[in-house]
């Protein structure tokens, strides 16, 4: 269980220790009791004998005792089902508090306590409802440790609305409702309900605004921003002091959302707090400094710890990948005194991102223990690396566990292949298995479609997403958007956007770009400044989609008005796409020589692509000296690729009627043995993909 997971059971745990530790009754009442009792002494030994024994893990040995008890009363039977309950033996437990009832011992607060508490733990909704039913006829829900009880079995199985109908019959009289029922709303993602709750709470500690601001965190990016405001708030309000598990909150609410510079004064209010060296919440901060590419902070945080823990160093290891620095991330990996299996995992992605496949291979083999996740990472490895018969044997040796992810793996694998039609209909199979889709499930089979051009089955899928609770999800939403914008419905993503719920900085990307791609240029622009109206900070991608847009549709003003705000306000500092959008900009409406500059001008050394580019520009507006530059840098930069530049610069002698230096480029291009790309097409026939090529020139 997490960290955050257990402060939210906080309170009732604390609540209910009482009732769960027979050795925590007060002296007074036990003697009380037991002075009634006529076996009082073998009864209490007996007891204090089970006790001793589930604390010292012999809960055989405890059973034992009290089976062999010629009488026991409640505190007997509670104390034993506590034993079970304390060592998660959680169907033992239920069994006993079952033999319990039949045994016609009635059951007091701490029984029902007990008993309400295993079937929360246990995710039993059945076993809790029966136990429920108990406490109705005995009139115990007034309690409140049993009511609290009640609210926590409907809370942790996600019958939220079996739990407020407690909630609304008791909370008058129990306090300690309050806290459970928000927890409820959070641990069901259902904030606006949660707020609600905890705007009418009589009173808010330190647990209950985490709990808020943790649950807005694990939501969504604009529930990031959410939390922030109530961490703010928090503060002002001066009803409770941020703990460190509140500022964990807070900072993983920063990294999530963009928020790098609020997350550093984070960082100074734990330093001032004094949980700068609290190894609790340094992977907040590894994590932090890593979304912001910062890593030289991060690695500052993570040696500044006395004893770094292995989330730490995975969160290192994490950011470090993203980065590209697969030698610094291993150096980290071979220093771990410990290694878990997210450790292994974290590793094996990064090399097969680096294309390093077979020390992916290796890695999987030297791992100790292979779990479901070690089998899901390599499944996608292989899917990657082109190994699709290595990825199908894992598969069948996971697919067994019924887990989601092994499918999606593998129809991932499916579609990094081109194997569209194995996806397809390996999700049917999925589907008549009964195993539940994920939202990763229709995001990869949206970009199958997207790559096929196969519109009607694209639909098809939207139509099995509509009756899921993914319709209005931000990441299968941003996936319609590219599929239809791809298969050439822009209506069908203009439709699909405005079913996001909360629509984030990729989904606006991707409904530009879908723009920019139907030559909708004014409109593209027009989007992008009113995402900005709606507060949601563009990044590098979104800049590249409407620089794009401005190129096709010859938008020149706009485009370098646009890239002069991606610099000077939004600091995003140019990389090659930026560039190539820039050169293709000024390239398509003539002003070649200003894109020739552009490229001169560049912070990092220009590619092919941009190249490409500007020769295409050239060879539009017939500027053979540009054109002649251009293809020299383009032999210089990979002298093992010159077709693209020979076929191109030939056409333009060819217009230029300079057939001696036209005749020089094709020589050229035969003894390079150029060939034309072979064009494909695929066409839905019958609900039948259909693949037709040309033959190669």
């Amino acid at each position: 269980m997490s960290r955050l997971r257990l402060e939210y059971f906080a309170n009732l745990k604390n609540s209910i220790k009482m009732a769960i530790e027979p050795s925590s009754f007060s002296g007074t009442w036990k003697h009380q009791r037991w002075k009634e009792s006529p076996i009082y002494p073998d009864i209490v030994s007996a007891n204090k004998a089970i006790t001793s024994s589930y604390q010292a893990g012999e809960i055989e040995r405890a059973r034992q005792l009290f089976d062999e008890m010629t009488h026991r009363t409640v505190v007997s039977w509670n104390t034993m089902i506590t034993g079970y309950t304390k060592l998660n033996m959680f169907p033992e437990s239920l069994r006993l508090i079952s033999l319990m009832h039949l045994s016609n011992v009635k059951l007091n607060e701490t029984t029902f306590s007990v008993s309400l508490s295993v079937c929360a733990r246990a995710h039993s909704l059945i076993s809790g409802q029966q136990v429920h039913g108990l406490v109705f006829k005995s009139g115990h829900q007034k309690f409140k440790l049993v009511g609290s009880a009640l609210l926590y079995v409907y809370a942790s199985c996600r019958q939220i609305g079996d739990g407020r109908r407690v909630f609304d019959e008791l909370s008058q009289e129990n306090e300690l409702l309050w806290s459970l029922m928000l927890m409820g709303y959070v641990e069901c993602n259902l904030m606006r309900e949660a707020l609600i709750v905890f705007d009418k709470m009589p009173i808010r500690g330190v647990v209950e605004w985490t709990n808020l601001i943790s649950g807005f965190v694990k939501s969504d990016d604009h529930g990031c921003k959410i939390a922030l405001k109530m961490f703010k708030m928090m503060r002002e309000s001066g009803e409770a002091v941020p703990n460190e598990i509140t500022l964990d909150c807070a900072v993983r609410g920063c990294a999530r959302s963009g928020d790098f510079s609020i997350g550093k004064l984070i960082h100074g209010l734990i330093i001032k707090s004094g949980f700068e060296y609290k190894s609790s919440i340094s992977g907040a901060l590894i994590s932090l400094y890593s979304s912001s590419e910062s890593m030289d902070d991060a690695e500052k945080v993570y040696h500044s710890v006395s004893s770094q823990s292995l989330e730490d160093s995975n969160e290192l290891i994490r950011g470090l990948l993203k980065l590209g620095k697969i030698e610094e991330a291993e150096s980290i990996f071979g220093n771990m005194i410990d290694k878990n299996q997210v450790s292994y995992n974290l590793m094996i992605k990064g090399y097969a991102t680096c294309g390093r496949f077979e020390d992916s291979e290796k890695l999987f083999e030297q791992m100790p223990i292979r779990i479901l996740s070690c089998l899901n990472t390599m499944i996608s490895v292989y899917g990657r690396s082109g190994k699709i018969d290595k990825a199908l044997d894992l598969f069948k040796e996971a697919k067994g566990e019924s887990c989601p992810i092994s499918w999606n793996s593998m129809i991932s694998g499916y579609v990094q292949n081109d194997l569209f039609k194995n996806a397809f209909e390996l999700y049917l199979t999925m589907r008549r298995s009964l195993i539940s889709e994920t939202r990763s499930t229709f995001s990869v089979l949206f970009h199958a479609c997207a790559c096929m051009g196969c519109l009607q089955q694209g639909q098809i899928f939207h139509a099995h997403v509509a009756k899921t609770p993914f319709s209005s999800d931000v990441y299968v939403g941003t996936s319609l958007i590219d599929m239809y914008s791809k298969c050439g419905s822009i209506s069908d993503a203009r439709a699909s956007f405005s079913s996001i719920s909360s629509p984030n900085v990729a989904a606006w990307t991707s409904l530009i770009n879908g723009h920019a791609h139907h030559g909708l240029g004014s409109s593209a622009v027009a989007l992008f400044d009113f995402m900005v109206d709606q507060r949601v900070a563009p990044n590098g991608a979104t800049f590249v989609a409407v620089l794009s847009a401005c190129a096709r549709a010859g938008l020149v003003d706009e485009g370098m008005k646009l890239f002069r705000l991606m610099t000077e306000r939004y600091l995003i500092t140019p990389v090659l796409e930026h560039y190539t959008c820039i050169v293709d900009l000024l390239g398509r409406s003539g002003l070649v020589r200003e894109a020739e500059e552009v490229i001169e001008g560049m912070l990092v050394g220009a590619d092919s692509a941009v190249l490409t580019s500007l020769l295409h520009s050239s060879w539009f507006w017939m500027d053979v000296e540009v054109g002649e530059r251009v293809a020299r840098k383009m032999f210089e930069l990979d002298p093992n690729d010159q077709s693209s530049a020979c076929v191109i610069m030939s056409n333009m002698y060819s217009r230029s009627g300079e057939w001696g230096q036209k005749m020089e480029m094709r020589d050229m291009l035969r003894e390079l043995g150029g060939k034309k790309d072979v064009g494909c097409s695929w066409i839905d026939v019958h609900n039948n993909t259909n693949h037709v090529s040309s033959s190669p020139v």
